[in-house]
């Protein structure tokens, strides 16, 4: 049996990815500051981001089951590509990751007490060329509005991935197995 937790996270895609994999959970909706820290690495500031979100979601929580929290950022150049502002901001995201590689950092954050597991975990994401109509046409059919780096490789924007190395998973805002392996560090399953 899994352990009930709780789920600091706005996304749909983290609760169906949960659900997929039978774990138990009850929502904590909560909203922290996003912003970059001056001089934070990429890896630092989407670590940063879940620990935030699950201490936020824990200070909402009843009782002191664990608290999940995750983020997801795409980083192309060493520029962080969050959820795109409007139609210009997520056409020049896509533009930029056009017929280039780029990674996709997921960071997972479980709090219980004083306990903090965190893990990031890195996808390398490759794209085909993209042209302005496609990204537009893209744009229009609104799956890119609440996505970081304007894209969901589960949905239309899967259509410009040439290739992953790494957690697919990860690139949907959940990566299972590690999520999985820190809920077993946390809550040891019983025998």
């Amino acid at each position: 049996m899994s352990p009930s937790i709780y789920l600091a996270s706005q996304s749909p895609r983290r609760r169906e990815l949960l659900t997929q994999i039978g774990i138990e959970y009850e929502l904590l909706l909560n909203d922290i500051d996003e912003t970059p820290l001056a001089d934070e690495s990429a890896h630092d500031y989407v670590e940063r981001l879940a620990i935030a979100k699950a201490r936020a979601g824990q200070l909402l929580a009843i009782d002191n089951k664990p608290v999940l929290g995750a983020d997801t950022i795409v980083v192309v150049d060493k520029k962080l590509l969050g959820k795109p502002r409007n139609k210009q901001d997520a056409m020049a995201m896509l533009l930029s990751l056009s017929n280039r590689t780029h990674q996709v950092m997921t960071a997972i954050a479980l709090v219980q007490g004083d306990d903090v597991l965190s893990e990031v975990v890195m996808t390398q994401v490759t794209f085909r060329a993209i042209n302005e109509q496609e990204a537009l046409n893209y744009w229009l059919s609104g799956e890119p509005k609440d996505k970081a780096g304007g894209y969901g490789i589960q949905g239309l924007g899967g259509q410009f991935v040439e290739k992953i190395d790494g957690c697919y998973f990860s690139v949907v805002g959940l990566p299972l197995m590690k999520t999985q392996q820190l809920l077993n560090r946390l809550v040891p399953l019983a025998n």
